[in-house]
């Protein structure tokens, strides 16, 4: 069995470090093991890969051919060249071997077989991450059948129109030969076993769309100058015409619709055309890293077609092909690093011997085909057509009045609040159903546990002594993050001085107090009073009745006399002190809603979405959980202990949130969620972490476009009920056999499911109890009204 290992990198830079995702698993199935990690800051890589570029490309300022071998500064050159790569190889695999990422490396070595066929895709939208010469990595020497490719963050899986076929179409583009030989790639390509090569010599922009248009291909290849230009690349197809991909893009869907599931692109500085084709969500796509000679090129496609059309998998015929070009290095260096994969990750690589016998055949919608049977075997003829119009005048009307029934019901008793424990209910399965994100690196907790509170000195104020705290906060200040969020009580003032005047004077640190609640006589709790006014959050949650934290309560206004006078939740003081680092300051729509840059905050109110019964006091929004495996493992945490005895990177801490809490069972801040399966505590969430959740909510929210959620108004949601009324009532009234209806209904209850899921991932809680039960009753009573004979 094959493997496919799958290096997730997501959203960071080589200052700040990445966070990633390793994948590993048999191929064609779910992933076995799933391991989040961390790749650290390694800001001077990039520069190494811009120096040995820069070295390789003054070895010949004319690709596609031989160097001239009487050039006086050649062997400088090649030398210069050798010491930039050598320089950029041993940069790559410290960092890959960094302790940050070792754990994830250990366990590749622990599940992966050497003997085993392994595809790996580097998974990234980084341009510079995609540059890297990631078949260097020294894991690989272990592991003779294995290659990697790349792939980009965002894909999917185009359907394909195919049918049977007794050999692979190859559309060979010949570009501008200036300076260089295609007539090789010609006479290999000329030379495949069970394949149709379509040549287009220099051709014109219309000719080639027209190609792609018109006929069903498996692989486009092209030879010729090539080049990228601000990620861009470009084709030379002619003499004088350089076209970018992207203008023809609606042939290339076409092709790829049609079947094309390899493009091999023989030409230099590809990557820009292969980030321009997945866009477009090809399955396969070969090209060269930097600029290559003819004579490289040629060597390697030769290698390549004789592997992958004697059976080889393609994986096994691009390493192949690249390791062969070794014996042309002393006459042209670092030809093994040109040759680059780029994977959709939703495709699964064929042979050559698949593409000859392919077979897909088009999916036929079932709707139409149910609608013309009831129509043609179950509605009997009318006597008249004036008989006909008169029912059908009848049913209409029935349909009306039931959908206004049902819907007038329906819309009633959620107002009444009847539906809001299902609605709830739909809204956490929602959550739950979504895919996992991965943890927001701007972010990191430093948990306190039984054994961090135990092993501190006495007395303790709480679960942290001041000689603690202060060896906390000197440790935090060396490394300068943006923000220090402190989630414990402290109402008494300290007697240490020094800590006394860390408190007054550190303006990066926001301090937890408690709201006066008078409904409840609850006095609530006193901030630090070393802390300024400016620098305190309340630490109040709203739960609904079920216990569960659904709501995010970003402001309000003080109760009169409250010893937590602050109008600003500690989420947001701390987000407020990110924002402002990138130039991004809170104001205030004329209707009172918080905006930060474009994105507003709209207040949630009773009567709006699922909720009917609440009390909408203050600012409250939704609370759009993040969520990794657990939200236990949503949120990069170290715990107290870690931090101080010097166990994370001495810049691990720079630029982010810190936030600082208590995850000890003994103190019972823990909180039920929607991702919560009982009532048990290792059930629940420390309040620490949903604190870290509403702040990552606010910043991916301004900062990453990440979804917040919302709600229709009272007269959307009552269209949207009424028009599955109508639904309800149509069906019920067109489908008189009960099998036939049954399954109409059915499917009418899986598209209202998928079509609020949809919406959901796209931030919208729509009502889907609601809905539902207007889809029954209007058909129940439809059902019950009419009286149309149909046999």
């Amino acid at each position: 069995m094959s493997k496919l290992v799958v290096l997730k990198i997501g959203e960071g830079s080589f200052d700040r470090g990445f966070p990633v995702i390793l994948q590993i698993g048999d191929e064609g199935k779910q992933p076995a093991i799933e391991l989040p990690g961390t790749l650290p800051p390694a800001p001077s890589l990039p520069q190494q890969y811009h120096d040995w570029q820069l070295a390789y490309r003054r070895l010949g300022q004319r690709w596609r051919i031989e160097f001239l071998q009487d050039e006086v500064t050649h062997v400088s050159r090649v030398e210069d060249c050798r010491h930039a790569a050598h320089r950029l190889i041993e940069q790559l695999n410290a960092w890959l071997n960094s302790a940050v990422f070792r754990p994830l490396r250990d366990r590749w070595f622990e599940k992966l077989d050497p003997a085993e066929k392994i595809r790996v895709l580097i998974q990234t939208s980084s341009p510079q991450l995609s540059r890297l010469p990631w078949h260097l990595w020294d894991v690989l020497d272990r592991y003779p059948t294995a290659e990697i490719a790349l792939s980009t963050a965002a894909y999917e899986r185009v359907e394909r129109t195919e049918t049977a076929k007794p050999t692979v179409n190859v559309l060979a583009i010949l570009g501008s030969s200036v300076g260089i030989n295609v007539q090789r790639d010609r006479a290999l390509l000329e030379q495949l076993p069970q394949a149709h090569v379509q040549l287009l010599v220099e051709p014109q922009r219309q000719e080639l769309g027209e190609q792609l248009w018109r006929q069903a291909w498996d692989i486009l290849f092209f030879a010729g100058h090539s080049s990228t230009e601000s990620e861009v690349g470009r084709l030379m197809i002619n003499a004088s015409d350089r076209l970018a991909l992207s203008e023809l893009k609606y042939a290339l869907k076409v092709a790829i619709r049609h079947g094309l599931k390899l493009a091999i692109f023989n030409s230099c500085d590809g990557i820009g055309l292969a980030r321009q084709l997945t866009d477009l969500h090809i399955p396969q796509i070969i090209v060269m890293r930097e600029p290559v000679p003819d004579r490289v090129a040629q060597e390697f496609l030769k290698h390549l077609l004789s592997a992958f059309a004697a059976g080889q998998p393609l994986y096994s015929a691009v390493r192949q092909a690249r390791e062969q070009l070794e014996t042309l290095e002393p006459e042209f260096p670092y030809a093994t690093w040109l040759p680059v994969i780029f994977q959709n990750p939703a495709e699964v690589p064929q042979t050559w011997q698949d593409w000859c016998n392919s077979t897909l055949s088009v999916k036929k919608g079932d709707t139409e085909g149910i609608a013309q049977q009831e129509q043609d075997t179950v509605i009997a003829p009318l006597a008249s057509q004036s008989h006909k119009r008169s029912k059908i005048r009848r049913g209409l009307a029935a349909i009306f009045f039931s959908s206004i029934a049902a819907a007038g019901l329906t819309i009633g008793g959620r107002h009444m609040g009847w539906m809001q424990p299902l609605e709830l209910q739909a809204f956490d399965q929602f959550l739950r159903s979504r895919s996992q994100e991965v943890p927001d690196s701007r972010l990191l907790v430093v948990t306190l546990t039984e054994a961090d509170i135990q092993a501190q000195p006495e007395p303790r104020q709480g679960s942290l002594s001041d000689q603690t705290l202060l060896k906390l906060l000197d440790k935090l200040e060396q490394q300068q993050p943006i923000a220090i969020g402190l989630d414990i009580y402290r109402s008494s003032a300290t007697k240490n001085k020094s800590l006394s005047d860390r408190l007054r004077q550190n303006s990066r640190l926001i301090t937890v107090c408690k709201a006066t609640d008078s409904t409840s006589n609850d006095p609530g709790v006193a901030p630090p009073p070393e802390v300024p006014p400016e620098q305190w959050g309340f630490s109040d949650f709203l739960t609904d009745p079920d216990g569960i934290l659904r709501r995010h309560l970003l402001g309000m206004e003080p109760y009169p006399g409250s010893a937590c006078s602050t109008s600003y939740s500690f989420s947001v003081q701390l987000a407020f002190r990110y924002l402002i680092t990138q130039g991004i300051t809170p104001q205030f729509t004329p209707e009172g809603a918080l905006q930060l840059g474009s994105v507003t905050f709209q207040p949630l109110e009773n009567h709006r979405g699922g909720y009917q019964t609440i009390d909408s006091w203050g600012h409250q929004i939704l609370l759009n959980y993040r969520n990794y495996k657990s939200l236990q493992d949503s949120v990069p945490q170290v715990t107290l202990t870690q931090l101080l005895n010097n166990q994370l990177d001495h810049t691990f801490l720079k630029d982010r949130i810190v936030l600082i809490g208590v995850t000890a069972p003994s103190f019972g801040d823990f909180w039920s969620t929607p991702y919560s399966t009982g009532t048990s505590l290792h059930q629940k969430t420390p309040g620490v972490l949903l604190q870290a959740q509403m702040v990552s909510q606010i910043l991916s929210a301004v900062l990453d476009r990440r979804p917040l959620l919302w709600v229709w108004s009272f007269w959307q949601d009552t269209l949207w009920i009424w028009s599955w009324a109508i639904v309800g009532g149509g069906l019920a009234w067109w489908l008189r056999k009960p099998h036939y209806l049954s399954l109409a209904a059915l499917a009418a209850i899986a598209l209202l499911g998928t079509a609020c899921f949809l919406l959901f991932l796209q931030g919208g809680w729509v009502p889907l109890v609601p809905a539902l039960l207007a889809l029954g009753i209007s058909g129940g009573i439809t059902k019950t009204i009419t009286k149309i004979p149909r046999t």
